[in-house]
């Protein structure tokens, strides 16, 4: 195949579930993104609004409001709309099919760093990442995935790409390596302060909070590598596109309840709010 960088229209395959299915998958898929956004617009208001959240801690947790909302929001509405077109009809521009690639990767950099600066660390190592997508000629229009992101990029592409093979090799294991020894060392900490303190109310309050948060981490963890593993095994190809789109709706749903919910100073924030719509009515 000759390679050309004139294919400015490219073709998503999307999901292939069975045509029965397919009513009840995109209802579970839209109300589970109808849940995310209200939950997590609603936790990035709360701390807006109430100075008294103005702290570190609830900050991170508006800047996770914030990540999941922005990975979301590119993908599954696109998604959706895709779920109800013929095969042949689900057509992206290059240039949106690379938008949509750039915003999957940040989302998914941000969320095991997670810091306001790592929003522009994560900008220049996914940037270089699609950059070298970028410079590859294009023989192919189809591509194998729910949604664009720098793999089915650059499988468009006849050329060699041992040098993105390598970099993204590379970028995932210093990602993934600083994700997990940060987690480790966290919580190696988190463990020793509760071996030497006997104060057994805060023991079982930071069991409960490391614990749910643990659960989040390792779903979000593990389906971000099945995601990358998978690439390699072409015949699971629909394994590895359910597990996509769960890898967006999961811990993006889980991350108000388990964050928000179980923080006392939103809690109390939660029931003024009651408090003052109920009070008129008296």
């Amino acid at each position: 195949m000759q390679n050309t960088n004139n294919i400015f229209t490219i073709q998503l395959e999307g999901l292939n579930v069975p045509q029965e299915a397919t009513y009840p998958m995109f209802l579970f898929l839209f109300f589970s993104y109808l849940f995310l956004i209200v939950a997590n617009v609603g936790i990035a208001v709360l701390v807006f609004v109430d100075k008294s959240l103005h702290q570190p801690m609830y900050i991170l947790f508006c800047n996770l409001s914030i990540n999941d909302l922005f990975g979301n929001s590119i993908m599954i509405p696109r998604l959706l709309v895709d779920m109800l077109r013929p095969p042949s009809e689900r057509l992206i521009s290059y240039y949106e099919c690379v938008g949509q690639a750039f915003t999957t990767h940040m989302f998914s950099t941000t969320a095991h760093t997670l810091t306001v600066s790592a929003w522009g660390v994560a900008f220049v190592l996914v940037g270089i990442l699609l950059g070298l997508t970028l410079r590859l000629g294009r023989c192919r229009t189809l591509i194998k995935s729910p949604y664009c992101d720098n793999a089915a990029l650059f499988n468009l592409s006849c050329e060699d790409v041992f040098i993105n093979n390598v970099y993204g090799l590379t970028f995932t294991v210093l990602l993934f390596t600083g994700s997990i020894g940060s987690m480790v060392l966290t919580y190696t900490k988190i463990t020793v302060v509760c071996l030497t303190t006997k104060n057994k109310s805060l023991n079982n309050k930071a069991l409960k909070t490391c614990s749910t948060h643990l659960v989040v981490y390792l779903i979000f963890l593990f389906s971000g590598m099945s995601i990358i593993t998978l690439h390699r095994f072409p015949e699971y190809s629909e394994s590895r596109k359910i597990v996509a789109v769960l890898y967006h709706i999961i811990p993006g749903s889980l991350n108000p309840i388990i964050y928000g919910m179980q923080s006392k100073e939103i809690k109390n924030f939660v029931s003024k709010v009651k408090l003052k719509k109920v009070l008129p009515l008296y």
